[in-house]
């Protein structure tokens, strides 16, 4: 069936955000003297919310509930500062979301990330784009694989479940669209495995932003 509402992941699917999360988790750790982790080592921390990425970036005898939330007093006003210094969209990214939206494809963000950095984001790379709606991490709402958000996006679109494709790059954004009883696609140019992906048995994964529009028709 074709699809009426296409919802995506924000970080490893619209925008390659790990450089700016990185820093932002480095600068937390070094205000409370403890080691800090390359790029590469904080991409494998990212997907299940800011707390669990800062509990990760911990050292694991130092992972306390104080330590949690001392960091992320570090950690929130630093990266509102500066979460757009490095991240960027992926390539095509705007392009396929502008084409979508030409086709009359209502638009939707379901992110992990803290509500007024996920609508920051969006606000600032995709200006152009008139997304239904950008859910973000809210305390009311349980983060992914929990699949609230998703149901919370369908009910003010009114769309049926098999009118909805949900896009993402982790095995999360997967098993959140299992939960949800929706149809996924997964993307490889994110921060996890096309392994992982596959493992969840989504309806198709992508090499290519152009790829997802045939699973919309």
């Amino acid at each position: 069936m074709k699809k009426k509402l296409v919802i995506f992941d924000l970080d490893g699917t619209l925008l390659n955000t790990i450089d700016d999360l990185a820093e932002s988790a480095n600068h937390a750790l070094l205000a409370l003297n403890f080691p800090t982790h390359d790029a590469a080592t904080i991409r494998s921390f990212v997907g299940n919310g800011i707390n669990k990425l800062l509990e990760r970036a911990l050292p694991e005898k130092a992972r306390s509930e104080e330590n949690l939330m001392r960091m992320r007093d570090e950690f929130i006003p630093y990266y509102d500062a500066h979460n757009a210094d490095f991240s960027t969209p992926y390539a095509g990214i705007t392009e396929l979301l502008t084409c979508l939206q030409q086709q009359g494809i209502a638009l939707a963000v379901a992110s992990n990330k803290y509500q007024a950095a996920t609508q920051k984001l969006v606000a600032h790379y995709f200006p152009n784009i008139r997304f239904v709606k950008v859910s973000g991490q809210k305390p009311e709402i349980p983060i992914k694989p929990d699949p609230a958000i998703v149901f919370d996006i369908i009910g003010e679109t009114e769309f049926a479940k098999d009118e909805v494709l949900y896009v993402g790059d982790s095995g999360v954004d997967m098993q959140t669209a299992l939960n949800a009883g929706i149809d996924a696609v997964g993307v490889s140019w994110g921060f996890r495995t096309k392994q992982e992906l596959a493992s969840y048995s989504p309806v198709g994964i992508i090499d290519k932003t152009e790829d997802l529009l045939k699973f919309v028709e």
